[in-house]
């Protein structure tokens, strides 16, 4: 029988390094890892009430405004809305690939949207310690996951700024105050030159005291995120579009799009808010009021808000539940890519 063609390792692959011998625990680093195991549960609890809390209290303007609303055209707003949720979950894992750590779509969707429920929780930065701590849990080095978060956030600020120029004229005349934000653009862009990335990435490595990348991180993991990055804020624009019942025309996506990006992108700058709250709704709300009233414009922003509160929670939860079912094959997977030893 003749053998086929050796196998080719993948990106992961050559960047992943063997996690170390197991070693005997200590009653301390027992004790250290129950604590841990219940800092995780219990920041994943809190996170979730702060979410399932803000919803709630949003929930009577909320609902008066989908009163006003054609049932049907919300419904399919919220389908491309979770579509473009998913989006950004490729983002993530493609991210997370690319820095040498490749995992099972279900376990990145899973540490991605459970932990970016912290951004419901005033501060903010709670998103990037759920996110590191569940990463860890998997065996995943919590500088790696930092850098891949740090990362999406930063291509979803470039992202923001390139589709936003296409719509500058109208941003100029409804908020020209966001107009100093098109500066981060040089920044962002040299940021993801591989060379820059790849020296960024090593040294959180070297401060985590993790090994270095063994390679570049190449210019095609960078492309990916970015392509994924433009279709999520465009699908993003659709569920706008199709909130206004189809009143404008569909050549305004590109604008709304534009709209809800920068205002994700002005809501960063809000970090003690949860999850840049009441920024994002002025940012829209001006850009959208040059087309709509601001009746229209408000009501839109409103149900925009509440419906990516409920879709955050529902992809959470669908992304847990997931990975509860497929337990065994992804602790198999977990096992087999660990950059420790007692997972």
């Amino acid at each position: 029988m003749t053998s086929g063609p050796p196998s080719v390792p993948s990106e992961g692959d050559l960047t992943r390094t063997p996690a170390p011998a197991a070693v005997p625990d200590s009653p301390r680093r027992r004790a250290l890892k129950i604590a841990l195991l219940v800092f995780r549960y219990a920041l994943i609890v809190a996170v979730v009430v702060f979410a399932v809390w803000y919803f709630v209290r949003m929930w009577d303007p909320v609902r008066s405004a989908l009163l006003e609303m054609n049932g049907w055209w919300v419904g399919a707003s919220f389908v491309v809305l979770l579509a473009g949720l998913m989006c950004n979950v490729v983002v993530w894992t493609t991210l997370l690939d690319g820095l040498g750590h490749p995992v099972p779509f279900v376990r990145g969707a899973q540490i991605m949207l459970v932990g970016q429920l912290g951004k419901y929780v005033p501060g903010s930065v709670w998103a990037y310690v759920l996110q590191m701590e569940l990463g860890r849990q998997y065996g995943i080095a919590r500088a790696r996951v930092l850098v891949t978060s740090l990362y999406a956030a930063g291509i979803g600020v470039v992202c923001s700024l390139v589709i936003g120029a296409v719509a500058l004229p109208q941003i100029a005349a409804g908020h020209e105050q966001l107009l100093w934000l098109f500066a981060l653009l040089p920044v962002g862009l040299v940021c993801l030159l591989p060379p820059v990335m790849t020296f960024l990435a090593n040294l959180a490595l070297r401060i985590f005291r993790r090994p270095p990348l063994e390679h570049r991180v190449r210019a095609r993991t960078i492309v990916l995120a970015v392509a994924w990055c433009l279709a999520s804020y465009l699908l993003y624009g659709v569920h706008l579009w199709l909130l206004t019942d189809g009143s404008v025309s569909p050549m305004y996506i590109v604008v709304m799009s534009a709209a809800l990006s920068l205002g994700f992108t002005a809501g960063l700058f809000a970090f003690v808010l949860p999850s840049g709250v009441g920024v994002r709704e002025a940012v829209l709300i001006g850009i959208l009021g040059l087309t709509l009233s601001a009746g229209e414009a408000s009501a839109i922003s409103l149900v925009s808000r509440g419906m990516f509160t409920v879709g955050d929670l529902l992809t959470a939860g669908v992304a847990a539940l997931a990975a509860f079912a497929m337990r065994r094959r992804l602790h198999n997977a977990d096992i087999r890519s660990t950059e420790y030893a007692d997972v």
